[in-house]
């Protein structure tokens, strides 16, 4: 069923709470109904904005000037539910992300529990690649389907073609700017729509082992060592909750995008000129990860820096932007701006912002 409504403000659709409205709205249950309205907004060359959770989106206070589609299927379909070894999920890309994984650590099936309480839909995961506490989704997507607006056709696109890396993907790096200056504001153009995602999980009343520091110290486990699968997900939203990074309406530091920069990637070169207490991580190809949370904290950003102003560090984590209450995109793109630029000053190193601008640029 396919659903046109008023528009909306996309503030009420994002957890950053700032957004102008929709041209035009529509709400979609099948998959149908879901491809029909991505075809006829590419038939009338009307610009396209899919939303799921709204969890990693800013969008300009103008709005959109186009049509906005939110898919509301859920569900979860396990074709192979007396499997041995693992257990398949397909699940459609409307589904509440972290339903998912309450789902599959109820049932002893591990491998997204350090993924726990992270907002949005499931069809955003594969897109960012979404990670947490050494964790991301690549670990476990063996499949996604999508929508290929440039072939006009359902497609199945396997593990090996998603080009999966850090925050990063084939359907991440499908999108483009809708304008031809890369500074102008714009509006994100996916060639995919993910349809639904299908993961593959083992089975276990233990976790997948950890890797992440914090979250072994938590659970009192050393690096690399396994832990009992509900203390995982619940030390990880304990965690998440201690960094405002779970959904609560009565704390503002959890009204923003989450983390709102990516840790940066370095060359060998480019981190040896760190300061020698800075976090460095390996990364692939011989490159080194960085911190940040910690690069922007020592630029002099601290947590609730700009409060009391409507747009603010949060108080718990350094990562994230939040919106006090009466923000504006303005307010946040400012705050944005000044962080990076903050950051670029004292450590010669840009910054690269996590969630989908839309109508606004860094």
């Amino acid at each position: 069923m396919t659903d046109v409504t008023t528009a909306p403000a996309l503030a009420d659709l994002t957890t950053l709470k700032v957004g102008g409205p929709a041209a035009q709205y529509v709400t979609t249950t099948t998959e149908a109904d879901l491809i029909d309205a991505v075809r006829t907004a590419d038939d009338e060359g009307r610009p396209l904005l899919v939303v799921g959770g709204g969890s990693n989106l800013l969008v300009a206070d103008a709005g959109f000037d186009g049509v906005v589609v939110r898919d509301l299927r859920t569900g979860i379909d396990v074709p192979d539910h007396s499997a041995c070894a693992g257990v398949t999920y397909q699940v459609p890309a409307g589904t509440p992300w972290d339903e998912v994984v309450d789902e599959a650590t109820s049932h002893r099936l591990y491998g997204i529990e350090a993924l726990s309480g992270i907002p949005g839909s499931t069809g955003a995961t594969p897109v960012q690649n979404v990670g947490a506490y050494g964790q991301d989704v690549a670990q476990t997507i063996a499949t996604v389907r999508v929508w290929d607006r440039s072939r006009g056709k359902v497609r199945t696109l396997p593990y090996v073609d998603l080009q999966f890396g850090y925050r990063t993907s084939l359907l991440k790096r499908s999108m483009r700017a809708s304008a031809d200056d890369e500074r102008a504001p714009w509006h994100p153009t996916p060639r995919y729509v993910v349809l639904d995602v299908t993961f593959q999980l083992r089975q276990g009343t233990l976790s997948a082992a950890i890797t992440y520091p914090e979250l072994a110290r938590t659970l009192g486990v050393e690096v690399g060592e396994r832990a009992p699968l509900l203390e995982v997900r619940a030390a990880v939203l304990a965690l998440r909750a201690g960094k405002g990074m779970v959904l609560d309406p009565a704390d503002p530091d959890t009204t923003s995008a989450g983390s709102f920069f990516t840790n940066p990637i370095l060359t060998p070169d480019e981190a040896a000129t760190l300061p020698a207490d800075a976090p460095r991580f390996p990364a692939a190809d011989g490159a080194v990860k960085t911190s940040a949370g910690w690069l922007i904290e020592h630029a002099g950003f601290a947590r609730g820096y700009g409060a009391p102003g409507p747009a603010a560090v949060s108080s718990k984590h350094t990562l994230a932007l939040t919106n006090r209450g009466g923000a504006t995109a303005a307010d946040l793109v400012a705050l944005a701006r000044e962080v990076r630029d903050g950051v670029r000053t004292v450590f010669g190193i840009t910054l690269e912002a996590e969630p989908v601008l839309v109508g606004v640029s860094l």
